[in-house]
């Protein structure tokens, strides 16, 4: 298995996360994650999902699948362009006085942020690509992670071409 980024561009209607995310579920892929927002066209919102599928017949296949739902405006592979990928991650660490220092320096490792501190716990907040998140993750699990809260990858291709214009399933 393979787990693919596919960036999705639907009209804003209601209901079309549900029927792609369904029609998905209904083909039997494991969705590993899905985030939706608006874009720079108030009409239209970019679904970033990450799918594991076997070989690149099936994810052809999907990619196939998808495009012919309505609402949808294009359906581009981004595991076939040079992209970006990225996390947002939340985590919840229990922290006392003689702790805090070294949480304090495994983020500033990982280029994170504390964005909230009691005398119990320390929220910390990282951005960056699944290796990163699983590395600090790792390191912060001996001090007790209490709660995490991941939004899962979203992408965008490098370079000055948008997803909209290139070509469908890349």
């Amino acid at each position: 298995m393979k787990t693919v980024n596919l960036a999705i561009l639907v009209e804003n209607t209601p209901g079309v996360l549900t029927r792609v995310s369904g029609l998905i579920a209904r083909r039997d892929f494991n969705i590993e994650s899905i985030s939706a927002g608006y874009t720079e066209e108030s009409d239209v919102t970019r679904i970033n999902i990450e799918v594991s599928v076997r070989d690149d017949h099936e994810l052809d296949m999907l990619c196939r699948q998808v495009g012919k739902l309505v609402d949808i405006i294009k359906v581009v592979n981004l595991g076939k362009v040079k992209s970006i990928v990225r996390e947002l991650v939340l985590l919840k660490i229990k922290a006392d006085i003689e702790s805090l220092g070294k949480i304090r320096n495994i983020v500033d490792i990982f280029r994170g942020k504390i964005v909230d501190i009691s005398p119990e716990n320390v929220v910390i907040e990282l951005t960056g690509d699944q290796g990163k998140v699983e590395a600090i993750i790792g390191m912060l699990d001996e001090f007790e992670i209490i709660e995490i809260a991941r939004t899962g990858a979203i992408a965008l291709s490098r370079g000055p071409v948008p997803v909209k214009h290139m070509d469908g399933e890349q």
